[in-house]
């Protein structure tokens, strides 16, 4: 291992961790709630590693057996990960075996850290990006696990906690939206994801408005370029 990168990544991802402990352990809860004991949040998290869809799958497995259902509502839930994958095409290069982990442990909070971050000198920037993906994914399972274990000892309801997902990206968004110099491609979100809305409903426009907003930002980085 190497210790300057882990220390560096352990780091970088410290505010993750807060998060993505807080957030598992209310999955668990929740998911114990609904009357499934730890085994399921924590299996769920280690293996479908999508926060949003872990919620979603939770309340389709009160339902009737509907595999070709949770298999359309995770592509469209996590539809976005395409063009996170299109970002990190380069930058995963050379990164060997440990590519496989890293393309399945790449979820919003890893992306942006190892798409943004730049290293210092010392640092190697593959190893960092793999290790940020191996820390944010164990703070996802321990979160669950700990929320599946505490739920049993909770008696009382706890309604809305699955609004706990769309809380944290409305956060990320205002964060990243007073930190940035230009709010182009940020009224651009707003406005396609709306009109998306409108016009094909809540069950497609996600992607649709992905679509549209990269065809935007494409246009206008090539306008740029002429310039």
């Amino acid at each position: 291992m190497n210790q300057p990168t882990f220390k560096y990544a352990f780091k970088a991802t410290i505010p993750i961790m807060t998060g993505f402990i807080f957030l598992g352990t209310t999955y668990g809860i929740y998911m114990h709630q609904l009357g499934f004991n730890f085994i399921y949040p924590t299996l769920m998290a280690a293996t479908i590693f999508g926060g949003s869809v872990e919620f979603v799958i939770g309340n389709l497995l009160l339902g009737k057996f509907n595999p070709w259902l949770a298999l359309i509502l995770t592509l469209i839930i996590n539809s976005r990960h395409l063009f996170y994958a299109i970002s990190m095409l380069e930058q995963y290069k050379g990164t060997g075996k440990k590519k496989f982990f890293m393309i399945f442990g790449m979820c919003d909070e890893t992306f942006a850290i190892n798409y943004a971050t730049k290293v210092p000198k010392g640092i190697d920037h593959k190893e960092f990006m793999f290790y940020v993906t191996v820390l944010d994914y164990c703070y996802w399972v321990s979160g669950a696990f700990l929320g599946g274990v505490l739920g049993g000892l909770i008696t009382i309801k706890l309604p809305g906690l699955d609004f706990v997902m769309t809380a944290l990206f409305i956060v990320l968004f205002a964060n990243q939206f007073i930190s940035e110099k230009s709010h182009f491609s940020s009224i651009t979100g707003i406005i396609w994801t709306v009109l998306a809305l409108f016009i094909v409903g809540p069950q497609y426009f996600l992607i649709v408005a992905l679509v549209m907003m990269v065809i935007t930002l494409a246009i206008k980085y090539r306008r740029e370029m002429v310039k």
